[in-house]
């Protein structure tokens, strides 16, 4: 508890550092209250908003929420001269010689499995990491920089994206995560960090990352919209990996538009990604549906159990393979592969918990050796369920969706590498948000965002946090 302490404390010294250094003027006539990219970049072009003054009171809300929420493990020390570029870009623009990018001079958070080469760490919440070097941005990162966006930092994942697993939103360097809404309901999945860093107006956008359930999860509770796309359809490299058969990047944000924003930035073929990207990449033009008629009472044929036991053992030797090529490819690390992961945890058991939560996952990836007969016939049977499932319901009955509540339906998108998008639905009666999911099939993101923006629009039940205990 005394370092977990001493690293919030360091945390907000830094921000609250930063922070003096943009000054204390804020532009006079903009709403900073859960400002829209779309208001963001109106009030840039009004002459009511810098990128300099917004990253200042982004850093401001760190300061003041992140010692209760723990979702932030890092600011960008960088991030106000970015701004400042930012705005000098757009001041040098104003002529019309240059297109500026929908993000451009937007504060981005980044879960912390999400490569950045400056001087933030990367390191999925684990301290075994810590102070790696990566040789280039993450393939995502690079299209959000290429569009002008501020990097505002990382936030806090469940460590190794819960593949030890952990507590929902705990990691050794960031702590635990808590839900803004209940503090003491949980987070909900992996990418804990950024949905409650986006739901508490901590950064105007997040990314996260969903291998089955952590986007979709944390974004039902916590009231934001996520969006789990395609796997694919955005790239994967420089992503701490679990699976590529089933990692997929995508937005945290308040509202659709804001996520939509996001995905279009960030979308798109990567070399580095190049198999999955190049497949994918036939989605991006689709065009959307109108209208709706609703099916019910419709099964979807899966067998759960069978499910559940095929994708850990495909998941564990991919995790294998994928993390020992990632750390291999680093510029510098302290640990070069899951074995010395496992033993750098059982070096530091108080850190990093291993009382209360282990690593049992880690250490049964560890005796696979690729993939042999058992994890090909794994895929295969993965595959059928996909095949069997949710594509021969959807092709029978002609849907363009399915509806689930939450993240129900994660384990299903998740093998087959199908896209969902969660948006908020409403709270219990102690408070609690909870969310729906349009799912569908590969490249169904268009028609899945027409109907999720339809919802919000029509509802509009998303409220701001009240920080119930």
């Amino acid at each position: 508890m005394a370092a977990e302490l001493r690293l919030h404390q360091a945390l907000t010294a830094a921000v609250m550092l930063l922070a003096a250094a943009a000054g204390s003027h804020i532009v006079v006539g903009f709403e900073f209250h859960e400002p829209t990219v779309d208001a963001i970049q109106l009030g840039f072009r009004n002459g009511s908003l810098t990128s300099t003054s917004l990253v200042r009171f982004y850093l401001d809300q760190i300061a003041r929420l992140n010692p209760l929420l723990h979702a932030v493990i890092e600011v960008n020390p960088d991030a106000l001269n970015q701004a400042a570029r930012a705005d000098a870009e757009r001041t040098s623009s104003s002529s019309g010689r240059r297109r500026l990018g929908l993000l451009h001079g937007v504060p981005v958070l980044l879960k912390d499995n999400i490569a950045t080469r400056d001087r933030l760490n990367t390191t999925a919440g684990s301290l075994a990491l810590l102070g790696s070097v990566v040789k280039r941005d993450a393939g995502v990162v690079s299209r959000l920089r290429r569009d002008g966006a501020v990097i505002l930092g990382k936030a806090n994942p469940s460590e190794w994206s819960n593949f030890r697993p952990v507590e929902s939103g705990w990691s050794a360097r960031g702590g635990q995560t808590l839900n803004p809404y209940v503090l003491s309901h949980t987070p909900c999945g992996s990418s804990s960090g950024p949905g409650v860093a986006a739901a508490a107006n901590m950064a105007a956008v997040t990314l996260g990352s969903e291998t089955d359930g952590s986007i979709l999860c944390p974004a039902a509770a916590n009231s934001v919209v996520g969006i789990k796309p395609t796997v694919g359809l955005t790239s994967r490299s420089g992503v701490i990996p679990i699976t590529p058969l089933q990692d997929s990047i995508g937005p945290m944000c308040r509202t659709v538009s804001d996520a939509v924003h996001v995905l279009d930035t960030i979308v798109g073929y990567d070399a580095l990604d190049a198999k999955a990207t190049r497949a994918a990449s036939k989605y991006i033009p689709r065009g959307g549906e109108h209208g709706a008629i609703l099916v019910t009472n419709l099964d979807i044929a899966i067998d759960w159990a069978d499910l559940t036991t095929q994708e850990r053992i495909a998941m564990n030797a991919e995790f294998k393979i994928s993390i020992n090529a990632y750390l291999s490819d680093l510029e510098y690390s302290p640990v070069r592969s899951l074995a010395q992961i496992i033993a750098f945890n059982n070096a530091h058991p108080i850190e990093e918990r291993l009382k209360d939560f282990g690593q049992p996952d880690l250490i049964a990836a560890e005796k696979t050796n690729g993939i042999g007969k058992v994890e090909r016939e794994a895929i295969r049977r993965l595959n059928k369920l996909s095949t069997n499932g949710l594509e021969k319901l959807m092709k029978e009955h002609r849907l363009d969706a399915i509806v689930a509540a939450n993240n129900n339906a994660s384990p299903i998108l998740a093998i087959g590498g199908y896209p969902g998008i969660v948006v908020p639905a409403g709270y219990d009666n102690k408070g609690v948000p909870f969310g729906v999911c349009f799912a569908g099939l590969k490249g169904y993101e268009p028609r899945l965002i027409e109907m999720a923006y339809g919802f919000e629009q029509a509802t509009n039940v998303r409220r701001q946090p009240s920080f119930k205990h």
